[in-house]
């Protein structure tokens, strides 16, 4: 018995996991299991997602990692039954198996009504869906917003619609309408569009339509995002939801203010006809008209009945004065058109050639005398600004650092030509350039490091004249020497 307990293979735990951990792995591969989301509570810090797959017998631990879980094109949900695509491995730190998911989709429709029905009750008990929150739609927007594919024929049939009926200025916010991404987008433009502010560069929608062509419940699942519903029903733009076809509905329909039945529709329902706008104004005009002459025709048959009612002696007075006032109204007319004849007459007989002429000579010698005044003030402003350039020139002369070399001074300079203002700066063999008043001097250097043979060779202290050594006046400590110009 003791040979056979030795004899028995030894191992590690590290090894026996292992071991566990290939043949898991070669046995199983690639797998799907069908099961319900068990202990989902979203994404960890880390991005990873860690939650369990379970039966009504069986439990099976599943991780996403960060890199998978933004590629799903559904987000797993507590409780949701699911069709779930990986591999089978074990985590040796715990001794468990899980399944590493790839990829994760509903089990069948039944799932996605379900999810769909537990998201409609509790978006409605948040009061997203009242109708004391719609809000009514401009009856002749002037800008319509659309969120949808700029790519789809949905897009071109609500052009085609709106220039039909009543052409107007269309902004297209473009968006994913199906996939992953399709509800953050569709999100992102509605908010999009209500942060635009009036009277901007890009001018702010009355109105906004978001659309979609029909599909399957899957394909129409990123408009019953909850991301979507939210955004739909903060929207302070009244919004039409126009996604899919007559009989499909998503969670977005309820949210927004009105639901169109198709895309189509909403462009019937977001602009009237603009023929039947001037037939009915038309209509109505005639009716003003034909009103108002009935109206006037009833005054004046009342007017009559009243006159006729009213004794003779009453108005037979005031008639005669109007009679009076009538008949001398033409002779006044002619009386005071005769008047103003006269004056007319009188004032045109002064009226000369004369005049005219003499008005003429006189502007013409104002003319001259303008245009010499003008003249004499042109050359005084240029004399004083030649005086002006002649000043600076000398200015600029005298501030030249040529007039410095006028007066025997040099300056040195590098190959480079950069000025060399102090001797420590120059080194043996360097190749030196001094500009004289008269012209400029090359000091070239070799290339071993030794003065190169010219007129002067360069060296580190340049040469001086001798002279009587003078008493420096001390400078304050900390005060900057005077440059050299060698």
């Amino acid at each position: 018995m003791s040979e056979a307990r030795t004899n028995a293979a030894e191992f590690t735990v590290t090894e026996i996991s292992g071991a566990i951990k290939r043949t898991v792995e070669d046995t199983f591969g690639y797998v799907r299991v069908r099961g319900e989301i068990s202990g989902y509570r979203g994404p960890h810090s880390s991005g990873h997602c860690y939650f369990a797959l379970k039966d009504e017998k069986a439990r099976l631990e599943a991780v996403i990692w960060r890199g998978a879980f933004s590629k799903l094109k559904f987000r797993p949900e507590e409780g949701l039954e699911v069709i779930a695509t990986g591999r089978v491995t074990t985590f040796p730190g715990s001794s468990k198996y899980q399944i590493v998911i790839d990829s994760l989709e509903p089990a069948g429709v039944g799932a996605l009504m379900a999810l769909l029905e537990e998201r409609r009750r509790k978006l409605t008990a948040e009061g997203l869906f009242d109708a004391t929150r719609k809000r009514p739609l401009p009856f002749l927007p002037r800008v319509i917003g659309v969120v949808t594919s700029p790519t789809g024929a949905v897009i071109r049939d609500i052009l085609h619609r709106i220039n039909d009926r009543f052409p107007l200025h269309v902004l297209v916010w473009p968006v994913r309408v199906q996939g992953d991404t399709c509800g953050q987008e569709v999100a992102q433009g509605i908010r999009g569009f209500n942060a635009l502010q009036p009277g901007g560069a890009i001018p702010r929608p009355d109105v906004l339509i978001v659309a979609r062509g029909g599909g399957s419940l899957e394909d129409l699942w990123g408009f019953n995002d909850e991301v979507v519903v939210r955004a739909a029903a903060e929207s302070a733009i009244p919004l039409i939801s126009a996604v899919g076809h007559e009989t499909d509905w998503t969670l977005i329909d309820h949210a927004a203010d009105v639901r169109a039945p198709t895309p189509t529709g909403a462009a019937e329902i977001a602009v009237p006809v603009k023929a039947d706008l001037l037939a009915t104004v038309d209509d109505l005009a005639r009716r003003n008209r034909t009103g108002l002459l009935r109206l006037i025709q009833g005054r004046r048959t009342e007017l009559r009945a009243a006159a006729a009612s009213l004794p003779r002696d009453l108005i037979a007075l005031p008639r005669q004065r109007f009679d009076m006032v009538a008949g001398a109204l033409g002779q006044a007319l002619r009386t005071n058109t005769a008047t103003h004849r006269g004056r007319l007459q009188t004032v045109g007989g002064r009226l000369q050639p004369g005049m005219l002429q003499q008005g003429i000579r006189v502007g013409r010698e104002r003319l001259v005398g303008l245009s010499q005044r003008s003249g004499r003030a042109f050359d005084v402003t240029a004399q004083r600004q030649r005086a002006r350039l002649d000043g600076l020139a000398q200015m600029l002369d005298a501030l030249s650092y040529k007039s410095v070399l006028n007066r025997g001074y040099a300056v040195v300079r590098d190959a480079e030509g950069t000025p060399l203002p102090r001797a420590r700066l120059v080194s043996p063999g360097m190749a030196l350039e001094i500009e004289f008043a008269d012209g400029r001097v090359q000091l070239g250097g070799s290339d071993n490091g030794s003065p190169a043979s010219g007129p002067t060779a360069a060296s580190t202290e340049p040469a001086r004249p001798q002279r009587k050594p003078t008493k420096r006046k001390s400078l304050p400590k900390g005060a900057p020497e005077q440059g050299d110009l060698f």
